[in-house]
């Protein structure tokens, strides 16, 4: 068979040009330098609970030749899926804390289970790499079929309970679907480009209440620093990476959360991935008192980690959105993903959008109860996002 399917545990053995060739479908998260910096910080791997298997899809060599008009060379890396084997369920974000629960209740192991995520990232994006449309080698449709198959026997091998693609895309879990995965409906509030010239054109599609009120919460926040200004992740300094590593540990430290970024971990990202990295940084005199850390593509600005030294009114929001927001009209960035849930995030401008996730679970009795769950669970997200349709700030269309 022309396709060989092997694993390994460090991304270190991986050409970084090879793994980012593959269709990232414009996300970030799960590029050669964030998992890296992930692996090298030991914010994954070691006793972090998340424990690397990543699966390679190649096109074998010797029958490269027999394809038409291949350009692929010998061994291509033509798929993969970083698979996780965890022993917890934080830093997901597609909370199955109840599963695991009614597991213990019923006797059942819930743990390990295997992951196939962004680690303690909320982001969507592909999580069955793949060759990019159009490159010379095998279908992708074979290829993905062949990586969820190995996924399985990955499972089987380590005794995992069950298998959760938390994130995926819309084609992924349709995929899934098929192969047995029993879908799950979430949602996040995004910002979509409608081609504005300026912030104030975006403005101009909200209603006039909510047009004052952004308004004034910008003023405010900007009255209250001295500078707010940008600073690509090669432009990062020392003092830079010591800000936002301790902003990020305010933030969890202050919001009862957890720090599963180690320290390391930022230096690590800027060394590895500086064109993905944008700092939005407020200063008061020299002091630097509060940021929000982005990555970037071209396809879309994610809003990562926000964080202070000294809470100032309004001017999360003002970093954390209203920035960004601006970015984005700017570079022309159609998205913008600013983390896991908050309702006040439609009242600036955000809209409901769907996530998608994929779920197998080995005990069939644990397994037809979920499939319960998620299809109560769907029914009152319709019924919630409805009601969310009627809150929103957007004028009605004329």
């Amino acid at each position: 068979m022309p396709l060989r399917l092997r694993a390994c545990q460090a991304l270190s053995s991986v050409d970084p040009a090879a793994w980012d060739a593959l269709d990232h479908g414009g996300s970030p998260f799960l590029e050669h330098g964030f998992l890296r910096a992930l692996e090298r910080s030991r914010s994954i791997g070691a006793r972090s609970g998340w424990d690397p298997h990543y699966i390679l899809a190649e096109w074998v060599g010797d029958e490269v030749a027999a394809v038409p008009d291949a350009a692929a060379t010998a061994d291509t890396l033509v798929g993969a899926v970083a698979c996780f084997v965890k022993h917890h369920s934080y830093g997901e974000y597609i909370f199955d804390f109840p599963w695991a629960r009614a597991a213990a209740r019923g006797g059942v192991e819930y743990y390990p289970k295997l992951v196939i995520a962004a680690p303690v990232t909320p982001a969507s994006g592909p999580r069955i790499l793949l060759q990019r449309e159009g490159t010379a080698g095998p279908p992708r449709e074979l290829v993905a079929r062949a990586l969820v198959e190995r996924v399985r026997e990955l499972a089987d091998e380590l005794g995992c309970s069950s298998i959760h693609w938390l994130f995926c895309t819309a084609q992924e879990q349709a995929l899934l679907a098929e192969l047995e995965f029993s879908p799950r409906a979430s949602f996040q509030y995004h910002w979509h480009d409608q081609g504005y010239p300026d912030f104030e054109a975006f403005l101009a599609r909200l209603t006039s209440r909510k047009r004052k009120s952004i308004r004034k919460e910008r003023a405010r926040a900007q009255a209250a620093v001295d500078t707010i200004e940008w600073v690509g992740g090669a432009e990062l300094d020392r003092d830079d990476l010591a800000a936002i590593d301790r902003f990020y540990r305010n933030t969890t430290d202050n919001h009862g959360g957890q720090d599963y970024l180690r320290p390391g971990f930022f230096q690590a990202l800027v060394e590895l991935a500086p064109e993905r990295v944008a700092w939005a940084r407020a200063r008061k005199g020299d002091a630097l008192v509060a940021g929000a850390l982005y990555l970037e593509t071209d396809r879309a600005l994610y809003g990562r980690y926000w964080g202070c030294d000294a809470s100032i009114e309004l001017l999360h929001f003002e970093l954390a959105y209203y920035v960004g927001i601006e970015r984005c009209i700017g570079r022309g960035m159609p998205l913008f993903e600013a983390g896991a849930q908050g309702e006040h995030k439609l009242l600036r401008g955000f809209e409901p959008s769907p996530t998608y996730s994929s779920h197998w679970i080995r005990h069939l009795g644990l397994r037809e109860a979920v499939e319960r769950f998620l299809a109560e669970e769907r029914g009152a997200i319709e019924r919630y996002l409805v009601e969310l349709a009627a809150l929103g700030p957007y004028r009605a269309e004329e």
